[in-house]
């Protein structure tokens, strides 16, 4: 129920801004390419999850499950760096705003998701060929419903010390990077919102700015839990790592839509009235 919600979010995401030439802008834009990656952070575990429960599927080939992982860390960081986007916009938005329309173009947000796209596949792609070297025990148990990078390394007979710390470096230098990015942005947007003297100014960029920061709470401490318990938590019991891990490809997708629809009014009308006609 958790993964279909989101989908459908999602999806009406993309659908409504498709439709709707008025939301032809970054701000928008950027809320689309969230909500692909939330689609394929989704979509990268959940098939493969319900199989599981479903079917009983006991078994994921080694290249599938390499694939998984690639495919599902590519989206982690990928989200992460449309969010610092997002942060950088509504920075520009908030400084700049007679400039807005020619430092911002779509053409600008387009290369800005490329490049995002490219850093995340270059820092993701050493994984798995990480994973590959590893010698595996004749009994290769995964305790996730899927491939997590640490999750898969743990089941190794060899030395998984570089892949820890190449696990660490890209905690480190992306979501650490991306997070002191997007504090400092909204710590100056925050100052000088509040510095507002219009009510209905303050108001309109408070609530664009809250629904950013509920997001970006939501995501880094997901990540920041998942990493924390993989690395420290040897106590901690199994199904909480699976659970953990599981919410993390589901809440995200659902939330996401949910909190952007209610926040942002332009966006909430326009939902509303193809929600009415459906």
């Amino acid at each position: 129920m958790f993964y279909i919600i989101g989908q459908m979010g999602n999806f009406m995401i993309l659908f409504v801004v498709s439709e709707e030439q008025t939301l032809y802008k970054p701000m928008y834009l950027l809320l689309c390419m969230l909500a692909v990656t939330d689609i394929g952070m989704s979509t990268s575990a959940m098939p493969n999850a319900l199989c599981i429960f479903w079917f009983n599927l006991k078994g994921m080939t080694v290249g599938g499950c390499l694939t998984q992982t690639f495919f599902l860390h590519t989206v982690y960081t990928m989200h992460s760096a449309v969010l610092v986007t997002m942060a950088f916009d509504r920075y520009v938005a908030m400084f700049n705003p007679l400039r807005y329309s020619t430092i911002l173009t779509n053409t600008c947000i387009a290369n800005l998701g490329l490049l995002g796209l490219i850093r995340a596949v270059l820092f993701i792609l050493p994984m798995p060929l990480l994973l590959r070297r590893l010698p595996f025990c004749a009994k290769r148990i995964i305790a996730h419903t899927y491939c997590d990078h640490m999750a898969v390394a743990k089941t190794s007979c060899g030395d998984i010390t570089v892949n820890r710390m190449y696990g660490l470096v890209i905690v480190v230098l992306v979501f650490g990077l991306d997070l002191a990015l997007i504090v400092l942005s909204y710590g100056l947007i925050i100052r000088a919102v509040l510095r507002i003297s219009s009510k209905k100014a303050h108001q309109k960029a408070l609530n664009i700015c809250t629904a950013h920061i509920c997001v970006m709470l939501i995501s880094y401490t997901s990540v920041l839990l998942t990493t924390l318990i993989h690395r420290f938590g040897k106590g901690v019991a199994p199904h909480v790592h699976i659970i953990l891990a599981n919410l993390y490809v589901l809440l995200l997708p659902v939330l996401n839509p949910i909190i952007y629809g209610v926040r942002i009014k332009e966006l909430h009308d326009k939902v509303g009235k193809y929600t009415c006609r459906i």
